[in-house]
Formats: C-alpha cells, sequence, structure tokens
C-alpha cells in the first residue's frame, strides 16, 4: 500500500490552509497514495493558542470535516485530517481530534490527542491544556487497501510520541503520529523517538509534520517521515510543503516480527 505523509507550514487563513492541504492531497493522489496523512493543525495556525477555539466543530458539522469527507471521496483515498478543534460542552476549552475518512468520505474514526504539550526553557513556552481537553479513549481502525490487504492502524497525535505504552496498547500495523512538534523539541528528540516506536512495536509509522516559519512566529521541526518495522527511515522531507511518499508491505512487516519475535516475548 502507497502512503503519504503530508508536511505543510500552515498559517492563520483557514481557507488558504484548505487549498494548500488540497494541492498536497491531489498530489499525493496523483502519486498513487492510498492513504494521506495531513499534519497536526493542518487547517489553522493562529496567532495565540485560544484562536483556535474560535473554529473548533461540532462532530459531523463544519467546513474542515466537510473538507476532509468530500477531499477522500473525490480522490478515493483514506485521508487522516492530521487535526483540527472540535468543541466540547467547555466553551473555553476544544479537543484535539484526528478524523479518520475513507475513499468513500465516510468518518470512520477519531481520536483525541490524549497527551497534553506543556514545555518551558524560559524563552519559549507552551501549555495546551490551557485550552485543551485531552482524550482518554486509545483509537484504532482498519484500513483496508485496494489489493484487499487489511492494516490495523493506531492513532496517536504530537506528544503521545514520547509516551511508549500508548503504542503498546494499540498492537496496531501502522502507527500515525500527525504533529508540529517544535523546532527545539524536534531537533533533539523526533527521529529517535519515532524510530523507537517503530522498533520497539514493529510496525511501520508515518509521521506529517508542521515544518517551518509560521505566521504566528512559531517555528516548527518537521522532517515528515515513513519509517519500516526494522527503524529504517525509508523516505522524508526536511522543511516546507511537501508530499512524502513509501511503499508499505505487510510482508516485510510479517518477516520482521517472524525473525524476531519480541512482541511475543513481553512479560510485563
Amino acid at each position: 500500500m502507497k502512503v503519504a505523509a503530508i508536511q505543510m507550514v500552515s498559517g492563520i487563513s483557514l481557507d488558504a490552509n484548505l487549498s494548500e492541504a488540497l494541492r498536497l492531497l491531489r498530489q499525493a493522489a496523483h502519486d498513487g497514495a492510498e492513504l494521506a496523512v495531513l499534519p497536526e493543525y493542518f487547517c489553522f495556525m493562529g496567532h495565540q493558542d485560544a484562536d483556535k477555539l474560535l473554529i473548533a466543530e461540532t462532530p459531523g458539522l463544519g467546513t474542515v470535516q466537510d473538507f476532509l469527507s468530500d477531499a477522500a471521496r473525490d480522490l478515493k483515498m483514506w485521508i487522516v485530517g492530521g487535526t483540527l478543534p472540535m468543541a466540547t460542552d467547555d466553551p473555553t476549552h476544544a479537543a484535539n481530534a484526528s478524523l479518520a475518512y475513507t475513499p468513500r468520505g465516510e468518518n470512520i474514526s477519531r481520536y483525541d490527542k490524549i497527551h497534553l504539550f506543556r514545555y518551558d526553557n524560559g524563552r519559549e513556552s507552551y501549555d495546551e491544556a490551557s485550552v485543551l481537553v485531552a482524550g482518554e479513549t486509545p483509537t484504532v481502525f482498519e484500513c483496508k487497501a485496494r489489493d484487499g490487504q487489511g492494516w490495523r492502524v493506531g492513532q496517536s497525535v504530537c506528544y503521545d510520541l514520547r509516551f511508549g505504552e500508548l503504542y503498546r496498547m494499540l498492537a496496531a500495523d501502522l502507527l500515525l503520529v500527525p504533529a508540529a512538534f517544535t523546532h527545539t523539541t524536534g531537533q533533539a528528540h523526533w527521529e529517535v523517538l519515532l524510530r523507537a516506536r517503530a522498533i520497539e512495536n514493529q510496525a511501520y509509522v508515518i509521521a506529517s509534520a508542521q515544518g517551518g516559519l509560521h505566521e504566528n512566529g512559531r517555528r516548527t521541526w518537521g522532517h515528515s517521515m515513513v519509517i519500516d518495522p526494522w527503524g529504517e527511515v525509508m523516505a522524508m522531507q526536511a522543511e516546507g510543503s511537501g508530499v512524502v511518499l513509501a511503499e508499505l508491505d505487510m510482508e516485510r512487516l510479517q518477516n520482521v516480527r517472524q525473525q524476531l519475535p519480541a512482541l511475543q516475548h513481553r512479560r510485563l
């Protein structure tokens, strides 16, 4: 199954972001991708965290959800919409939700980011909990490729990457990590954490990132990539908008798990 990790440098205009996302999704479809994963907050990176509350959508209703459904159906491709803010009962907080759509445009899965990022090195600081509500449910869905092969897909978002126990619970063939890693933390930890998650779970990883300098002054690390179950980086783009393509092979995954049956040797 050919897959695409979509990298963007999203800004403050919802329309402009969706237009760029569609351009990249069309490119991925043209290049034969069956599954495309957009980055975290592909639709909007506001001046401040609270700005995302202004575009929070309700389930099944909203511009971004319509966009994702229409794009998946029109391009006949599985699409995972990075993340978008979804409304909660508290108007001061939203959920950071990752939605998956089938090639028929049906929303098959929703995952709300469980781990909320907080960081302060004295020069830059972030606290997602100030406007986000943490999710509670590890989420997987079944993705059927055009050749009939089924893939168990585990969802996660950005900061989740630091919590290996989540990925163990997912027990997936393919792990998704849409993200907006900061340049500081990404430079230090992004690739090593992604490769670790692939190796310890003997699974493919699609990591779709924000990558560049944004209108709001934030700088994200980028380096979107696809990694195989042995921990090898199959394809990668450092910065800027683009499409990272790779071919997933179930036989390759099964061979890795058979030759080194570490998943069967777990005792805790």
